[in-house]
């Protein structure tokens, strides 16, 4: 095999190579992540009037989630997380006492440590959440005797952080695992007397698929 052969022939095995290695973030690319999540609530509660401390509880449940990262430079990326309203169910001293919705979108500020290497891109995030409750179908009769109806604050906002990594497959599709902390808290009323405040403040842990455009 002459030299200029061995040459062509290295130059097609590079050019081979690259075409099937994953690609660089670069600024400007977008990711769209679709994740799998245990929602995992802290459920401590504060205590007021006839709730005593810790009894309220939210259930323990796996939800879908859709986000969209935005590379700002090759390690600053901007992500928006969403899902649709989550029903759970509230307890109170271990009693169901009724229903929730809540639809709580995060806005995360993300640093990519290595955004070129071809195994595992480690990142973390720290962002702000807004969560909107609705359907609040409410009542501590099972618990407390009597029929007033339980209300709860619809706006609640707080801090998030999130440790998570990508492992490349392709240039474009990725595997996800990630893991936040998220703020959640509301008020607790019967009637305009307040009951307490409860500290939802999930811990999420998520799998996933990415493709970066």
């Amino acid at each position: 095999m002459t030299l200029r052969t061995q040459s062509r022939l290295i130059a097609a095995i590079a050019l081979t190579c690259a075409a099937f290695a994953p690609a660089t973030s670069q600024a400007g690319d977008f990711m769209v992540r679709v994740r799998a999540l245990q929602l995992d609530p802290a459920n401590q509660n504060t205590a007021d009037a006839v709730i005593t401390t810790d009894s309220v509880s939210v259930n323990t449940k796996t939800i879908w989630e859709i986000d969209a990262s935005y590379f700002v430079t090759p390690n600053v990326a901007l992500e928006l997380i969403a899902t649709t309203p989550q029903k759970q169910t509230v307890s109170l001293g271990g009693v169901k006492i009724g229903t929730l919705r809540h639809l709580p979108p995060t806005l995360t500020a993300q640093y990519h440590f290595a955004p070129s290497n071809p195994t595992v891109r480690p990142y973390v995030g720290f962002g702000v959440n807004y969560t909107h409750f609705s359907a609040v179908n409410l009542n501590a009769q099972p618990v407390l005797g009597s029929d007033t109806p339980l209300d709860v604050d619809r706006h609640s906002w707080g801090t998030s952080i999130q440790l998570g990594a990508d492992f490349p497959v392709t240039d474009k599709l990725s595997i996800n695992v990630d893991f936040k902390k998220i703020d959640i808290r509301t008020r607790v009323y019967a009637g305009t007397t307040q009951l307490g405040m409860v500290k939802i403040d999930p811990v999420l842990f998520g799998i996933g698929i990415g493709y970066r455009f």
